[in-house]
C-alpha cells in the first residue's frame, strides 16, 4: 500500500507541475482583451485620421469648385467686355480648377470608402470585444470552477490516503494488543499466586504428617491403663 502510496504521489506531482506551466486561463484572456483593447484604439486613430483626410479633401474640393466657377464668371465677363484673349485665359484658369475638382472627387470617394471601411472594422471589433469580455468572464468562472474542483479532488486524495480514521484503526489495533497483553500478564500472575499458595498448602501437609508422626527412635506414646476390671 505504501508502494502505490508513494506513486500516486509521483503521479499527482509530475500533474501539477504540468498544470503549472500551462499558460492561466484568465491570463491568456486578459491579455487577449487588452489586445483587442488595443487595436480598437488604432482603428479609431486611423478612422480619426481618415475622417479629417476626407475634411481636407472636401475643403479642397468646395474651394476648387468656387474657383472653377470664379473664372467661369470672368471668362463670360472678359466676353461681355470684347476682350476675348482674356476670356481665353480665364477659361484656362476654370479648366485647371475643374480638372483639380475631377481629382479631389476621386479621391474623396475612395477616401470616403476606407473611413466606411474602417467604422465597420471598428464597430465589428467593439463587437467583438463585448463578446470577448462576456466569454473571458464566462470562461475564467469555468476555469476557477474546475481549479476549485482540482483541488477538492487533490483534498479527497490526500484525505483518501491518510484517513484519520487510519489512526483510530491503529490506536484500536494498539489498543487490543495492550490489553491483550493485560490479560497474558494477569493468567501469569494467576498462576504464580496459584503456585505460591500450592506451596504453602504443601508445607501445611509436611507440618501436619511431622506432628503426628514419631520420630524415629522415640518410643511411642503409652496408652493409659485400661480400668476395665481383671
Amino acid at each position: 500500500m505504501r508502494l502505490f502510496d508513494r506513486i500516486s504521489r509521483v503521479v499527482r506531482s509530475n500533474l501539477n507541475s504540468v498544470v503549472n506551466r500551462a499558460e492561466d486561463p484568465e491570463q491568456v484572456l486578459e491579455q487577449t482583451v487588452q489586445e483587442m483593447q488595443t487595436d480598437l484604439l488604432q482603428l479609431r486613430q486611423a478612422v480619426a485620421q481618415a475622417i479629417a483626410t476626407s475634411k481636407r479633401s472636401e475643403r479642397q474640393l468646395h474651394q476648387s469648385q468656387s474657383l472653377a466657377k470664379q473664372w467661369q464668371e470672368r471668362a463670360q465677363l472678359a466676353l461681355q467686355q470684347g476682350n476675348e484673349g482674356l476670356a481665353r485665359d480665364s477659361l484656362v484658369r476654370r479648366r485647371s480648377y475643374t480638372e483639380t475638382v475631377k481629382l479631389i472627387t476621386a479621391q474623396l470617394a475612395q477616401q470616403n470608402a476606407v473611413v466606411i471601411k474602417l467604422k465597420q472594422s471598428m464597430t465589428g471589433l467593439e463587437t467583438k470585444i463585448a463578446e470577448a469580455k462576456t466569454r473571458k468572464d464566462l470562461f475564467i468562472a469555468r476555469a476557477k470552477a474546475a481549479q476549485a474542483s482540482q483541488n477538492l479532488h487533490e483534498t479527497l486524495g490526500r484525505v483518501n490516503g491518510r484517513s484519520p480514521l487510519n489512526a483510530f484503526d491503529r490506536m484500536e489495533e494498539r489498543v487490543q494488543q495492550l490489553e491483550a497483553q493485560a490479560e497474558v500478564m494477569a493468567e501469569l500472575s494467576d498462576d504464580d499466586l496459584d503456585q505460591q499458595f500450592a506451596a504453602l498448602e504443601k508445607g501445611s501437609e509436611v507440618t501436619a504428617i511431622k506432628t503426628t508422626t514419631p520420630l524415629s527412635g522415640e518410643e511411642p506414646e503409652k496408652l493409659p491403663p485400661s480400668s476395665r476390671p481383671t
